[in-house]
């Protein structure tokens, strides 16, 4: 199937995300090189399901065949249950047959075949805020607090400029500084340019301006006919006294609601962290994310699905705490380096 044909089954499909579209894929492998995949199902040009996949594997390694890296959910589409589980069958069987040994599948809702109970990300949810007509009725609907918050840096003369790649040159040096102060490696300058590029009109880039010009927030939006995703915003924090973060999203939200989407994902969070309490604030609820990885195998009838367990999240925070301690340490130069040679191995 073309990619075209399968795009317009994403923008048509009820869940439906911009992380399925063949944009992404394409962003993966200009970038990065990897190799993606889109499985189909459906007879005579008529797709009736799909399953974005892309081989992530370090140098000389067989690293994993993702469903897809660097967002929160994509997963299989379809039209019934039983076609969605074929494709996930398909899935390992691909992985098999290209000796690849594990299978990651990530989905905003849970995946035919499989228990939810066993997929439910226990840690993390996605936090989706429904939104009205226009961006005045979703104003008068937030707390007093948080309107007044969104309306100050307007007063004190930050502004907010909306366009593309045009505005790369400003975006990426404050994401990078902002990753550094997270402890994150951020993802190459050219990923950021490949999803300006490849997604066209509907990738936006914000950015916020302090009055003297400087850069002090910004933040890309993907847009789906059903929703508005944010895989990345930044604010630096030297500047956090001008609430340039609460700008940065009310520009977001309002763009959402005048061009009316119906729905906002915010990205996910950890319930009970300070990131999961200033979407709360916004109005969004928490949404379960559901991932599973397998073992591949060849395709059986009959054969039940079957995850691998999750690995021990002690271990993972651990060694998570101990490499943020490091990048934290890293002048923003060296921090850029580091993540040009390690973020695109890092599927998430």
């Amino acid at each position: 199937m073309s990619p075209k044909s399968i795009d317009q089954y994403v923008l048509q499909h009820p869940q439906g995300l911009s992380y399925h579209l063949s944009a992404w894929r394409s962003a993966v492998t200009a970038a990065y090189g990897f190799k993606g995949f889109c499985l189909t199902a459906g007879t005579r040009g008529c797709i009736r399901g799909i399953l974005p996949l892309v081989h992530i594997h370090p140098p000389l390694m067989p690293g994993t065949l993702v469903s897809v890296p660097y967002c929160d959910a994509a997963g299989p589409l379809a039209d019934t249950p039983e076609i969605e589980q074929d494709l996930i069958f398909q899935a390992l069987d691909l992985a098999h047959t290209l000796n690849i040994p594990s299978v990651s599948i990530r989905s905003a809702r849970p995946m035919a075949g499989l228990d939810p109970e066993k997929t439910v990300n226990p840690g993390k949810v996605r936090m989706l805020l429904p939104l009205p007509d226009s961006a005045d009725t979703l104003m008068k609907g937030l707390k007093a607090k948080v309107r007044s918050q969104a309306k100050k840096p307007f007063r004190d003369g930050l502004t907010v400029q909306i366009g593309g790649r045009k505005l790369l040159d400003a975006f990426y040096p404050l994401f990078a500084e902002n990753m550094r102060d997270l402890g994150s490696p951020v993802h190459a300058r050219e990923w950021i340019r490949q999803i300006l590029l490849q997604f066209k009109n509907r990738a936006v880039l914000f950015i916020v301006r302090m009055p003297d010009r400087t850069p002090a927030a910004g933040g890309i939006l993907l847009c789906h006919p059903r929703m508005v995703s944010v895989p990345w915003a930044s604010s630096l924090r030297r500047y956090n006294r001008w609430n340039p973060n609460m700008m940065l999203y009310w520009a977001f939200l309002k763009f959402a609601a005048d061009h009316h989407y119906p729905m906002f994902d915010f990205g996910r969070s950890t319930p009970g962290e300070g990131t999961y309490s200033f979407k709360k604030q916004w109005g969004a609820e928490p949404s379960p994310l559901h991932w599973a990885d397998f073992t591949p195998a060849p395709v059986y009838t009959n054969h039940p699905l079957q995850p691998i367990a999750q690995h021990s999240r002690s271990a993972i925070s651990g060694k998570r705490e101990k490499a943020e301690s490091l990048i934290m340490k890293m002048p923003v130069s060296v921090s850029k380096v580091f993540g040009t040679i390690t973020r695109k191995y890092i599927s998430l």
